[in-house]
């Protein structure tokens, strides 16, 4: 019989769970640790880290799961790290939904770099106006910069405060199209630093940006070990053995 495990977060990930509890599948969702007001999801549910690679493995044999989908954010290294040990370790299948980066269109003015840090030294010295999208857990070494005027986005308030003065917005995406052009516009951001997620709930500030003519330093996604890999929901539901329809 199988019991699955959705490693979840992301709206891909709530879509999936929508299927398979559809489809009549027995499953698990697990939000990370970081996650403060999860969505409700169809499936029964759980909240917080399990203790690595190895309490990983100690809760798939525990709930006796059979197959493992990872498709947590394509910057949660760690956690798929962790998933793809925990898989090896107990023999049990394991699949990726992970969406398919951005890629350059004409227009487009990227600065590509490696990783947070690589990002902060791409800055100009020069006083600006930077938009960081980049999530709360990685805006710390931007405190080494403080001559600019830096506008943070976050889906909840900081816990504990901000290492740098900073103009905050608290809202959840989807975001539009206008409703960037209106941001980047009003508050006169001249760079925007953002990870390449990919998908597109996030996509409107890359457009937005390509249309005013605004650079952005592009933070590459991690190198991660191989695993299966696939962008859809449909072909996780045919990876599990099990055709599906996702409309209402």
């Amino acid at each position: 019989m199988t019991r699955a495990l959705i490693l979840g977060g992301t709206s891909d990930a709530s879509v999936l769970a929508t299927a398979i509890a559809r489809a009549g599948i027995g499953a698990v969702y697990s939000y990370g640790g970081r996650t403060r007001a999860p969505a409700d999801q169809p499936l029964p549910t759980r909240i917080g880290g399990f203790g690595g690679a190895s309490g990983l493995a100690d809760y798939v044999r525990r709930e006796r799961i059979t197959h493992v989908i990872d498709a947590t954010h394509p910057f949660a290294a760690e956690m798929s790290r962790n998933a793809v040990e925990a898989c090896t370790e107990t023999a049990t299948p394991l699949i990726a939904l992970e969406r398919a980066p951005w890629t350059k269109a004409p227009g487009d003015n990227w600065i590509e770099v490696v990783d947070v840090n690589a990002a902060v030294a791409a800055l100009p010295e020069v006083p600006a106006n930077v938009f960081l999208a980049i999530g709360r857990q990685h805006i710390a070494p931007f405190a080494t910069k403080p001559q600019y005027n830096y506008t943070l986005r976050f889906v909840d308030p900081p816990e504990a405060p901000l290492p740098f003065e900073a103009d905050m917005i608290v809202s959840r995406g989807p975001f539009t199209l206008d409703g960037e052009l209106e941001l980047l516009r009003t508050r006169g951001i001249s760079w925007i630093v953002a990870r390449n997620s990919g998908g597109d709930g996030a996509r409107a500030k890359i457009d937005a940006a390509r249309r005013l003519g605004l650079p952005v330093i592009m933070i590459s996604r991690p190198e991660l070990p191989a695993r299966l890999r696939v962008e859809s929901v449909v072909e996780v539901m045919q990876w599990l053995g099990h055709r599906t329809c996702l409309g209402a």
